[in-house]
């Protein structure tokens, strides 16, 4: 897929929506070769993914491994609005909590002394993090308005062939 592609479907309001939501679905292949999908909070920079994890965290050594992600956002309403990215990981070891890990979990519903405590605590807990960075070299977004995924664009193209013949 050419980098203009990409652009322009991450650049959509709807791409747009949803690469502004909190969590997106991180898909990899561990180390004893079977397929992981987890729910990991996000930030969009405007040119790529970024995640953050502790640093013993289990999945960064299949990262290192095999670079090469899935990541799927997507809506809870129907019809659903799914925006699927691939990507290589790119991981950053940083001392301190990144202002990424911070500025991703605004959203949450806490009150102002909640998140003072909140971030108390993840201070004390990490002396740093590993930013897991994914540039996208493949999107697609899936509205069920104007876009829809292949299988059944497929079946709407012979639906339509059958009508016609």
């Amino acid at each position: 897929m050419e980098q203009h592609e990409i652009t322009e479907i991450l650049n959509r309001p709807s791409s747009q929506e949803l690469l502004g939501r909190d969590i997106t679905r991180l898909a990899y292949v561990a180390q004893d070769g079977t397929p992981r999908t987890i729910p990991i909070a996000f930030v969009w920079n405007g040119s790529t993914v970024v995640m953050c994890t502790s640093k013993n965290a289990p999945k960064l050594a299949s990262l290192r491994a095999n670079p090469m992600v899935a990541l799927t956002i997507d809506t809870e309403v129907h019809p659903p609005k799914i925006l699927l990215i691939r990507g290589r990981a790119e991981l950053d070891v940083v001392d301190g909590i990144p202002e990424e890990y911070l500025s991703m979990n605004t959203s949450y519903e806490m009150t102002a002394e909640q998140r003072v405590e909140w971030e108390k605590e993840v201070r004390s807990l990490y002396d740093g993090m590993v930013r897991i960075v994914v540039t996208p070299t493949w999107a697609k977004l899936i509205d069920f308005e104007t876009t829809l995924p292949s299988a059944v664009e497929e079946l709407v193209r012979e639906r339509e062939e059958r009508q016609r013949a």
